[in-house]
This record gives structure tokens, sequence and C-alpha cells, in this order.
């Protein structure tokens, strides 16, 4: 005997939609938070530039200071990538929501979570490093760090495709261990037995069942006689 599964029809089933979009908001707002969470990290490490006031409202940048951006912007790229790893790999441990709405969910949250480090970031950056409306000339000022460029915002997104593309592939189940046949819902394939086909044979075997394939004998059934 042999087992076959035979799919049935099916589409989309709101129960499953809504869980998995629920699933996906809640990582969406964790992601946002855990951005905003960063950027205060980054604005106490990513350093300030140091200039030294040569005309009434105009500095120049000290010797190396100017690589401070270079710095600032590094920091920011790195603190993004971590996140995109780390917060990727812990939503996918929400086994029952994987699916093509949690990666909107995740791809979402960690371009919002950029945003927000960015934003908070150098606002709070703004508060530790103050400096005078207008600076007597010769004195030193600092100037908060800062994001330069939108580039900088796609990099967790990116980090996040990536680790959703390799636990993905590593999957040994073709629903991501989720338990639904289908992405939103669709019903599993019923198992079925399948008997195996009859084959007859053109051989004739003698007056036996079975010979010609047809189960019936050839001719007469003759009765054996009873040994002397």
């Amino acid at each position: 005997m042999a087992t076959a599964f035979a799919a049935e029809p099916g589409g989309l089933r709101p129960d499953v939609l809504r869980r998995e979009g629920r699933a996906a908001a809640v990582v969406l707002a964790a992601l946002a938070a855990l951005g905003a969470a960063a950027g205060v990290v980054w604005a106490l490490l990513a350093p300030a530039e140091q200039l030294v006031v040569v005309e009434p409202d105009r500095g120049a940048a000290l010797t190396g200071e100017s690589i401070h951006r270079f710095d600032a912007l590094a920091i920011f790229v790195l603190i993004g990538i971590v996140i995109g790893v780390v917060g990727t790999t812990a939503a996918w441990r929400w086994r029952r929501a994987r699916g093509p709405v949690l990666l909107l969910g995740i791809l979402l949250g960690s371009l919002a979570g950029a945003a927000l480090m960015k934003i908070v970031g150098e606002a709070v950056a703004e508060q530790l490093h103050t400096r005078p409306a207008h600076p007597p000339v010769h004195t030193i000022v600092e100037f908060a760090p800062s994001v330069e460029g939108w580039a900088a915002l796609i990099v967790q997104p990116l980090a996040a495709a990536v680790v959703v593309l390799i636990l993905a592939a590593l999957s040994t189940s073709d629903d991501l261990g989720t338990g639904e046949y289908q992405p939103f819902g669709g019903p599993r394939p019923a198992p079925e037995t399948v008997a195996p086909a009859q084959y007859g044979s053109a051989i004739s075997f003698g007056p036996y069942p079975g010979a010609n394939g047809g189960g019936q004998p050839n001719g007469p059934v003759v009765p054996f006689e009873s040994p002397q």
C-alpha cells in the first residue's frame, strides 16, 4: 500500500492572517523601540568634532578632528548591523508567525528603528555637546556628531533581510515550522491510501488462479487422484 498527499483547495484564512499581522506589529514596535534606545547609546559613543573659532561665528577643525565624522557614521552602521542580526534572529524564534507578513514587519521595523536611532541619537548628542551661540575668537567648541546622508538607514533592514534569507534556507521544513501548509493558512494535504495497480501476465502457468492476469483457470479443473 502506498500513501500519497492530496492537496485540498484552500485560500486565505482570516484567523491566521490576523495572528501573523499581530505578530508583525509586535516585532515592528519592538524593533522601533530598540532603535530609539540604540540612539542614546550611539550619542554616548560617537565622538564630537572640536573646532577653534578663528573669526566671529567661524571655526576651523583641529588636526585630526574631521575624521570623527566618519567615526560617528561607522558606529551608527555597526550598531544597526548588530540590531538587524540580533533582532531578526529573536523574531525568527516566533515559530508560528514565520512567513511573508513577519518579514514585512521585520523590514519596516528595522527601517523605523534606524530612523529613530538617527533622530533620537542626534537630539541626545546636541544635549551632551552644547556650545555657546556666539563663542569668542580663539576658543575651542564642540560640534555634536550627526549621521550624514540616508544610505546609513538602509544598513539595518539589509542586514535583517540577509539573516531571514539564511535562516529560511537552513530550515528543513517546507512550512518553516509554522504548521501551516500555505503562507496564509491554507489547509494541509490530507493523506490518502493508494493501492498498487494489478498487473496481469500473458504467461500461462496452468490451471491456477491468477493465470493470464484474469484470476480464472484456462480450462476445466481436474481433481487430483487419490494416491495409491
